[in-house]
């Protein structure tokens, strides 16, 4: 994963809610061209946050009911809106609220708060693929451990 636009993960409750942080930095790679002495978050990567977080609460609903092998795939954005701009030194509140979900896919109602003031808001579409190589299966597990824990390491 190039970028990963999710910090830590606050609260996880399958098949509900998720809710988790990103820390805009001034350091983050993509300032360097969006845009010079102007720097703006692009709200596609605002919507790829809130879709890692989505993702995670949707696979975490679907290893409740014993499917460990599935990775959420973004397939369609509705409804999306940008109300405010994000720049670096802003700390976004990031939420997912769990629609439905499915062994084929599922759907999550997104939302990202500045100050706690509504920045963007969408719904996303995720199909499920299966994941059978183990090293993807581990990296995917020491991210999760690193959102919600802090650490790669296991406990």
């Amino acid at each position: 994963m190039r970028y990963v636009l999710l910090d830590r993960i606050t609260t996880l409750e399958p098949p509900a809610l998720a809710r988790g942080i990103k820390c805009v930095s001034l350091s983050d790679d993509v300032f360097v061209d969006h845009f010079p002495g102007h720097p703006i978050m692009p709200g596609a990567l605002i919507l790829e946050g809130l879709a890692q977080l989505g993702g995670v609460l949707l696979e975490a609903t679907m290893r409740d009911k014993g499917r460990h092998d599935l990775h959420a795939l973004l397939t369609m954005v509705d409804r999306a809106k940008f109300r405010r701009m994000v720049r670096p030194g802003d700390r976004l509140e990031l939420e997912a609220h769990g629609l439905r979900a499915r062994d084929e896919g599922g759907q999550v109602r997104v939302l990202a708060r500045l100050d706690g003031e509504l920045a963007t808001e969408a719904e996303l579409t995720f199909v499920f693929v299966q994941v059978k190589n183990p090293v993807v299966l581990a990296k995917r597990k020491e991210y999760l451990r690193v959102w919600l824990t802090g650490s790669a390491e296991e406990p």
